[in-house]
């Protein structure tokens, strides 16, 4: 199972909370475990991103609640469960069914959390199964990377930081770093994404202690 790409917050008819996310890196995930031989299930937020699809089950949604639905009927059937998506952090309280008009004064939406997703199946997750997941950072990276990890009850966490030139939205191009329950760290160089999906499947499955 892995979830790629960010999710819409609907504010009104028309406009959305969103993010930069593209979803190739998950979407390069998905693809290399379809190239393992895996049994492939896609969750994929808004993108514009072409792929080929041939080979994994793909779930098109939009929320963070679509998302978190879609993912928690998935998981208990999963293996493996790589969830790199940019999930909105939080939500609207109330959505218009209308677009909301432009007046004179200023226009205040009050927000509240969506549903942790990572954590949701860090409570569901068995002893046979790998729960992965992903922190995009700007400050104390590894610090927050760590506490994500533990917190979560996480088997791995896959690290970007928005510091590393390349990396992050929207390139074709990755740098992370793979660290573990053990406290063990894995760094990559700037690769593809699809060469990072390689390697964070090889961290993964080599079950390094």
């Amino acid at each position: 199972l892995v979830n790629a790409g960010p999710t819409y917050e609907k504010i009104d008819a028309v406009r959305f909370i969103g993010n930069y996310s593209t979803g190739k890196m998950g979407i390069a995930i998905a693809s290399r475990a379809v190239e393992l031989g895996a049994n492939v299930t896609l969750v994929l937020g808004p993108s514009q991103v072409l792929f080929d699809d041939k080979g994994m089950h793909v779930i098109r949604v939009q929320t963070a609640d679509d998302m978190y639905e879609a993912c928690s009927v998935q998981f208990k059937f999963a293996d493996y469960t790589v969830l790199s998506a940019a999930v909105a952090d939080y939500k609207p309280k109330s959505i218009a069914d209308k677009k909301i008009k432009k007046g004179e004064s200023e226009l205040k939406v009050e927000l509240e959390p969506t549903v942790d997703i990572l954590a949701a199946l860090g409570t569901m997750k068995k002893e046979n199964q790998t729960l992965v997941g992903f922190a995009l950072e700007t400050n104390n990276e590894l610090e927050y990377a760590k506490g994500k990890l533990e917190k979560k009850n996480l088997d791995f966490i896959v690290l970007n930081s928005l510091r590393d030139k390349g990396a992050g939205f929207g390139h074709d191009t990755n740098k992370v770093t793979v660290l573990n329950r053990n406290g063990n760290k894995f760094e990559t160089e700037l690769l593809s994404k699809h060469e990072i999906a390689k390697s964070i499947w090889k961290i993964i499955l080599d079950k390094h202690d």
